[in-house]
């Protein structure tokens, strides 16, 4: 496989993070707001209004998550940070605060369709670990999908990632408030 590596999204990069994301803005015109906004205000930013919403989040710091590459080629996206900056987690009864451990959370993982099934979630959700530490983080949480056995998630639950990902990148459950969702988390430096 080529190499792996990540960028934090910054202006500089945003070119291929829209590569990435593609024309639906990952899926529904969602780019990256779903966690962001309620969801009245996500529908109506459906589109160009959340690109530009996340447009003006890369300008701020600490970047809004990382830009996922092989060799050169843009190929996936995962979004991370503070808890506090994703006001529709909090509401969630399966989302919610775990306990009042300062954490980031790790909101969304998309790979363009030409590069799934590749295995790349865990490599995506480790670097997203070593960005929280290199940020002065110790604690990541995930909402990640667990399918039944035999199952498939499907694209528009898995966006949080799937679960099995998060215990190979070194996660653990430590609750589970539905059924299919665990909440996972990991102690990073």
């Amino acid at each position: 496989m080529t190499d792996f590596t990540t960028a934090p999204l910054t202006p500089a990069i945003w070119k291929d993070f829209e590569r990435v994301m593609g024309s639906n803005g990952g899926a529904r015109g969602c780019w990256c707001m779903h966690w962001r906004l309620s969801f009245k205000e996500w529908e109506a930013g459906a589109g160009d209004g959340n690109r530009n919403a996340l447009r003006e989040r890369s300008k701020q710091r600490p970047p809004p998550g990382l830009v996922c590459y092989l060799g050169d080629e843009p190929v996936g996206w995962v979004g991370i940070g503070e808890r506090s900056e994703y006001p529709r987690l909090q509401r969630s009864p399966v989302t919610k605060a775990l306990d009042d451990t300062p954490t980031w959370v790790i909101t969304c993982l998309f790979v363009r369709r030409d590069h799934r099934h590749q295995r790349l979630q865990a490599k995506m959700i480790a670097a997203a670990c070593d960005f929280a530490a290199g940020n002065g983080q110790h604690t990541v949480e995930g909402f990640p999908v667990d399918p039944a056995p035999g199952q498939i998630a499907g694209a528009d639950n898995a966006m949080t990632g799937i679960a099995s990902a998060f215990r190979e990148a070194g996660f653990t459950e430590v609750a589970r408030r539905k059924k299919d969702r665990p909440a996972m988390r990991r102690t990073v430096t």
